[in-house]
């Protein structure tokens, strides 16, 4: 970074650079007043690296907006409670004031890009805003930072792509944007709400590195909200776990994850897959919902969903000292800690892979898309190279995995399959049609067949429609139900399949969380009974006890109905544990194909070796042991042809040949494909 662009630092004192002292937070609704905060108070000190955990719905979110002094201004409440942020009360400052401080003091880092960025401003002018504003840059200052902050998020052909839109971005490039413009001004204070849920496990590293290098070295505070418990683990200083609306325990990340002292961090713990494990039957799961804060139960909030609940928990329990130096909410604290109360494993089944049949069901053959790009300024008119002769099968009752970098061509394949997009070259079979060639009416009766849960909740939901409307749409398309009633009762259950109340069915997508938005895609993707679902990150917005009831539940209905999975995903440690078979790419092209088992245990390209070493596991003390792993080299550009291996440019073993040559994806083991000519 050059020294000229940096804003001038002056050096920070240590001590605490924000406390939040008994926050209280309430929503104005038709049912009534929603308590989506309740009694919170943590601090944050100088150069600190906080996590907030908690399940959807917990508060997690609005606390942080309630920092940022943006809650909504008709129906968002703050009625009791102190913010401080630098000796100030934050929630006593005018609008003038408090616009001064966002972006240049406390910046945010929003959950989703797509809603977040405007989408008819050019990235250059968004991200090169706060540095005008903050930081009185000309304009050829703005626009080098600009550069500098899009290639420290490694964003390739920076300068390039400060002239596109938002559209024209992944979603994980646009996450990536999103973080170049928190970290431009070098605030004091950055609140991360879900930083890394759209980034692939290699960009995640290298994104949390910086970030955490910033916080060092510039004594940067920063508050990550998420559900990666593998990054907690590795960043945090200190978790703040919460629960429908309370913090029901704080402490260190050593003792929260080693010694938690709360039956929901317990629980929490219990059901993250890992790559360091041998593969479960089954994921392990919170049984139950989150409380409904409209009417909120008596006592302590987890006792529906406790197995150690006793009589004393219908008192509300108080936020005590325990033995490890944190704090939890809970009446028999002392009885975990002595060991009396283990929340054992559960025994239950999994579902036995699916035998292959002689015939797939979805045969890819050659895929390749390729997108036009227009000559701006004088340049000449160039294609973005999305997706490269790209091949592969799956057969019925099967789930394929399909990972990779942000970018690499995941989702544009997902789009290819549904027919979203048009193939420049290749052929897609399904059943027997080829989807390339096949007639109006033939795709019409195909559609019912292949359904899709989308990446991003919030666009692929119509913000005009309630839930209701939304899942029971398809019901009345295609006339699944004799009556209305029976379409209610059709959308209650699926709702209650994905882990929503029946009461959301009123509401209005703005009105939920972003994991409720993706559970609502879920329950709409299912509710035609397909037969081929290509999902989408279709759990990277969950927190990881949903998350493990949702894989469950599209293991068991894979089981039940025989469904057939195309699962597009950056966290391997889900698609180890969901998928039979993976297939993984990168820069549009497919480098290795192999059954689960062996991939995960003998990955033979070098870009999959990557993927797995950057992997985080949820164990401070291991992930505190490993040296950072992150990818070095430059990501190539989709606008520039490439000579030889896609992956040439990043990779430790390259050379004059693999700079040369395409390798082919060869069968170097029984079932095991891989396009290197090292191997």
């Amino acid at each position: 970074m050059k020294e000229t662009l940096r804003p001038k630092l002056q050096p920070q004192q240590a001590g605490t650079l924000l406390e939040v002292e008994d926050l209280h937070v309430h929503f104005l609704t038709s049912r009534g007043v929603v308590r989506a905060v309740e009694g919170l108070s943590f601090s944050v000190g100088r150069g600190e690296i906080v996590a907030i955990v908690g399940e959807s719905g917990s508060g997690k979110s609005v606390s942080a907006l309630s920092i940022m002094r943006l809650l909504p201004r008709h129906t968002g409440r703050v009625p009791q409670g102190r913010i401080i942020f630098d000796g100030r009360n934050l929630l006593d400052l005018d609008e003038e004031r408090m616009r001064e401080i966002r972006g240049r003091d406390i910046s945010m880092i929003f959950q989703e890009p797509m809603t977040s960025l405007n989408p008819l401003l050019t990235i250059g002018l968004q991200i090169t805003e706060p540095l005008t504003i903050h930081l009185d840059m000309n304009e050829e200052q703005a626009r080098a930072r600009a550069i500098e902050l899009l290639q420290l998020v490694g964003i390739p052909d920076a300068e390039g792509r400060l002239n596109q839109y938002p559209h024209q971005f992944s979603g994980g490039m646009r996450q990536r944007v999103m973080i170049a413009i928190g970290l431009a001004c070098n605030p004091k204070l950055i609140i991360a709400d879900e930083p890394t849920t759209a980034l692939d496990v290699t960009i995640q590293a290298q994104i949390l590195e910086l970030m955490k290098n910033l916080s060092r070295t510039l004594n940067i505070a920063l508050v990550i909200i998420t559900h990666n418990l593998g990054v907690v683990a590795r960043y945090a200083d200190r978790v703040i776990v919460m629960y429908a609306a309370r913090l029901v325990e704080q402490g260190s990340a050593e003792a929260i994850f080693h010694r938690p002292r709360h039956p929901y961090s317990m629980g929490l713990l219990r059901s993250v897959p890992r790559l360091d494990r041998p593969r479960g039957a089954k994921l392990e799961t919170i049984e139950g919902l989150v409380p409904n804060l409209a009417n909120a139960p008596p006592g302590c909030r987890f006792a529906p969903r406790c197995p150690f609940r006793v009589e004393i928990c219908a008192h509300e329990p108080a936020l005590v000292p325990t033995d490890t130096g944190g704090l939890s909410r809970c009446h028999r604290h002392e009885e975990i800690a002595s060991g009396k109360i283990v929340w054992e494993a559960s025994s239950a089944a999994g579902q036995k892979g699916a035998t292959q049949a002689a015939e797939p069901l979805l045969s890819v053959r050659g895929l390749t898309k390729h997108f036009p790009v227009r000559a701006r300024f004088g340049s000449a008119a160039t294609v973005v190279r999305a997706v490269e002769d790209v091949s592969f099968s799956i057969y019925p009752g099967e789930t394929v995995g399909l990972v990779g970098e942000s970018g690499c061509g995941k989702t544009t394949v997902g789009r290819l399959i549904l027919r979203l997009e048009q193939p420049t070259a290749g052929e897609i079979t399904f059943a027997g049609i080829n989807l390339v060639t096949a007639s109006p009416a033939e795709l019409q009766t195909i559609r019912r067949k292949i359904q899709v849960i989308f990446q991003d909740p919030y666009a692929s939901l119509n913000p005009r429609m309630t839930v209701g409307q939304i899942v029971g749409e398809p019901v009345h398309v295609y006339r699944l139900v004799p009556d209305r009633k029976a379409a209610d009762a059709r959308v209650g259950e699926l709702l209650g399949q994905v882990g929503l109340r029946p009461e959301l069915a009123e509401r209005y997508p703005h009105q939920l969380s972003g994991g409720q938005r993706q559970r609502v895609g879920i329950a709409r993707a299912l509710a035609i009974e397909p037969s081929f679902i290509v999902c989408d990150e279709a759990v990277s917005a969950l927190d990881v006890s949903i998350q493990g009831q949702i894989i469950n539940l599209l293991e068991d209905l894979q089981h039940r109905l025989g469904l057939t999975y195309l699962f597009i995903a950056h966290d391997l440690a889900v698609v180890r544990h969901i998928s039979m078979r993976v297939v993984v790419m990168y820069f549009g092209r497919v480098v290795e194909i192999a059954d689960r088992d062996e991939l995960y245990r003998n990955p033979l390209h070098p870009y999959t070796n990557a993927l797995l070493d950057a992997a985080p596991i949820p164990d401070p003390t291991v992930e505190k042991a490993r040296a950072p792993r992150v990818i070095g080299g430059e990501l190539p550009s989709h606008l520039t042809p490439l000579t030889g291996c896609v992956f040439n440019t990043r990779c430790p073993f390259a050379s004059a040949e693999c700079r040369a040559t395409i390798p082919p994806l060869e069968e170097k083991r029984p079932g095991h494909y891989a396009a290197c000519i090292k191997i």
